[in-house]
């Protein structure tokens, strides 16, 4: 059982309320959202493992048994370009779960007109199963879903 942690501050909700049919229909597999705190926070790696992709935008941390799990910080922002976003850590690196990975602001991408919500995904977990999936207030670093 892999425990995926909340990467963001925010409140947990389904993925169907991610304004994009990929996530909102779970296409690229099973998780959860958060509607992230406004004002700067740090996404931080939802397992320990190795962070196998890395963009401003969003990350891919590969834990035990070959689990992918994926962290979008908002919808369409691979537009910005990078724009309000600092990445903390190098791609290929081994990180630990609650780790700062990226330093950015949802009410920047807000006032950039895009939703700031942050789906996180387990990647090929068809017939997986994901349980104890949090929705309501959830803190960054707090357990978010479970992967069985």
């Amino acid at each position: 059982m892999l425990s995926v942690l909340s990467p963001v501050a925010g409140t947990a909700v389904g993925l169907s309320e991610v304004p994009d049919p990929v996530f909102a229909q779970a296409m690229v597999g099973p998780g959860t959202a958060i509607r992230p705190h406004p004002g700067p926070q740090e996404a931080v790696a939802p397992v320990g493992g190795l962070l196998v992709k890395l963009h401003a935008h969003a990350f891919v941390v590969l834990a035990e048994g070959d689990r992918g799990v994926l962290v979008h910080l908002g919808i369409d922002t691979v537009k910005l370009g990078g724009a309000g976003f600092e990445r903390l850590v190098a791609e290929k690196t081994e990180v630990s779960a609650g780790q700062p990975l990226i330093r950015w602001d949802p009410a920047d991408v807000t006032a950039r007109g895009l939703s700031p919500i942050v789906p996180v995904v387990a990647l090929d977990a068809v017939g997986d199963v994901i349980s104890r999936a949090v929705t309501g207030a959830v803190d960054r670093g707090a357990p978010l879903f479970r992967w069985a």
